[in-house]
C-alpha cells in the first residue's frame, strides 16, 4: 500500500501539479472513512501517511470501560492503562490499527475514494486555471462530438462548444484547431464545465482587440456593436486621438486587419462605421449605401421613423430583415421604415418643363418654343454663340430666326 501511495503522490505532484500535502490529507481522510465503514465503528479513526516513504499508520479511538461489550468500540481499563497510565473509565484512548488488517479491509474502498478525490482536485484546479480567462479567446483542438456539441481539448482541460454557441454553417472535424471565446465556467454535479462560444458578440469584440493595436491600447474605442452570427456584424468606433481614423485603423492597410477577422468568422460580413452620438447621423452611417429621408425621432417611445426610396428599401431592410434589425440594435432605437414614392418623369414631361423655361422669354410662342427645345435650346443662356444661320439650318425661316434672336437678346439685356 505504501508503495502505491508514494507512486500516486509523485505522479500527482509532477504531472498534475497537485501539492503533496493536499493529496496526503485527502488520501488519509479517504482511508479513514473507508476503514471506519469496514470495521463498522462510530469511533474516530486517524490515519497518517509519511510524505517521504508513503508509509501508512492508523489509530482507532476506543472508549475506556470496565467491562468490554464491543471490541471494535471499547477497551478494558487494564489494557488502556498499559497504553496510558492515566487512562480512566469513560475516557477515550487511541490504539494503533494493524496495517495488514487495515489494508485487507480498506484497500479497495480507499482506492476508489482516492480516485474520487483526485478527480475533484483536478476539477478544482481547472476552475482556478481558467477563471481568469473568462472573456478571452482560447485555442484548442476538436476531440469529438457529443449530441451535437463539440468537445474541445484546451491542453489542461476539456471544454464544450455547444451547438447553440456555434456559427451557423460551420463544421469542424476531430483534430482540427479552433479558436473560441471562453464564455463561462459552469458548476455542475460533475464539476466545473468550461463553456466556449463562437456566436457570442464578444467573440468578435475580442478578435478586434487582438488584431487592432489601436483598440487594445485604448486609442480606438468600440462604442456599439450588433451581430447576427454567420450573417453580419455592425460595429461603431470612435477615436480618442483626432489624428487616428478609427474606421481605417480597424480596416487596416488594404483591409488586412478586417479580412483576418472575416476569415476567422467564416466569411461573416463586417460593417465598420464611425460612431456619432447623434442617432440621426449614426443612422445615416449605419444604413449606407441606402439613404434615409424624412427622419423623425420619437423620444418618448425611443423610436425613429424614416423613409427610403424604393431602390434603397431592400438594402435598408436586408435579407430577412436582418440589416434593419442590426441597425436597430446598434443605435438602441426601434426603427420604422417607410417607402418614399418618387414621381417618374417621362420624356414628354421633361420636354414640357423645358418649354416652360423657354416661355419665360417674352414673345416666344409655344409652338416656336417646342421647336427650339427639340434642338437643345432650352433656355436663354443656351443661345450663347448661336447665329441666325444656325437657326436656318434647323429649319427656321429668316424672319423667324431674326425675331427669335432679337427677343432673346432683349431678355438677356433686361435681366443682366
Amino acid at each position: 500500500m505504501s508503495h502505491e501511495i508514494l507512486s500516486v503522490l509523485e505522479y500527482m505532484e509532477k504531472e498534475k501539479g497537485i501539492a503533496r500535502e493536499a493529496m496526503i490529507q485527502a488520501i488519509a481522510s479517504a482511508i479513514a472513512s473507508a476503514a471506519q465503514k469496514s470495521i463498522n465503528t462510530t469511533n474516530e479513526i486517524r490515519v497518517e501517511i509519511n510524505p517521504k516513504s508513503g508509509a501508512l499508520k492508523a489509530w482507532n479511538q476506543l472508549e475506556v470501560v470496565d467491562s468490554v461489550g464491543d471490541n471494535q468500540r471499547e477497551i478494558h481499563i487494564d489494557k488502556a492503562r498499559q497504553i496510558d497510565s492515566e487512562a480512566t473509565v469513560g475516557g477515550l484512548i487511541e490504539t494503533e490499527v494493524d496495517p495488514a488488517f487495515l489494508g485487507r479491509i480498506a484497500a479497495q474502498a480507499a482506492r476508489q475514494a482516492i480516485l474520487q478525490r483526485i478527480r475533484q482536485f483536478e476539477k478544482d484546479r481547472i476552475f482556478d486555471d481558467f477563471k481568469d480567462t473568462v472573456g478571452d479567446i482560447v485555442t484548442g483542438t476538436v476531440r469529438r462530438r457529443e449530441r451535437g456539441d463539440l468537445m474541445i481539448d484546451l491542453g489542461k482541460a476539456e471544454a464544450i462548444l455547444p451547438a447553440r454557441e456555434r456559427i451557423t454553417g460551420e463544421d469542424y472535424a476531430p483534430g482540427e484547431s479552433i479558436r473560441c471565446l471562453l464564455l463561462k465556467i459552469e458548476q455542475s454535479n460533475r464539476g466545473p464545465e468550461i463553456i466556449l462560444s463562437r456566436s457570442n458578440i464578444n467573440f468578435v469584440r475580442r478578435l478586434f482587440d487582438v488584431e487592432v493595436t489601436e483598440i487594445s491600447d485604448g486609442t480606438v474605442k468600440i462604442e456599439a456593436m450588433a451581430r447576427e452570427a454567420g450573417y453580419r456584424t455592425k460595429i461603431a468606433v470612435s477615436s480618442t486621438d483626432p489624428k487616428v481614423d478609427p474606421v481605417g485603423a480597424c480596416v487596416g492597410s488594404r483591409g488586412t486587419r478586417v479580412k483576418t477577422i472575416v476569415r476567422e468568422l467564416g466569411g461573416e460580413k463586417i460593417d465598420i462605421i464611425r460612431y456619432d452620438s447623434d442617432p440621426i447621423r449614426l443612422l445615416e452611417e449605419a444604413l449606407k449605401p441606402a439613404v434615409p429621408k424624412d427622419i423623425e425621432l420619437n423620444e418618448d417611445e425611443h423610436r425613429i421613423h424614416f423613409n427610403v426610396i424604393e431602390d434603397d428599401l431592400s438594402i435598408a431592410i436586408g435579407r430577412k430583415g436582418l440589416n434593419a434589425k442590426l441597425t436597430s440594435r446598434l443605435l438602441g432605437w426601434k426603427l420604422d421604415i417607410g417607402k418614399k414614392e418618387v414621381e417618374a418623369v417621362g420624356f414628354s414631361q421633361k420636354v414640357a418643363k423645358a418649354v416652360e423655361g423657354i416661355n419665360l422669354i417674352p414673345g416666344i410662342e409655344p409652338e416656336i418654343a417646342e421647336r427650339l427645345v427639340a434642338i437643345g435650346l432650352v433656355s436663354a443662356d443656351a443661345f450663347e454663340g448661336v447665329s441666325s444661320s444656325d437657326l436656318l439650318d434647323a429649319g427656321f425661316s429668316e424672319e423667324e430666326a431674326g425675331d427669335i434672336l432679337g427677343k432673346v437678346q432683349n431678355y438677356l439685356e433686361n435681366n443682366a
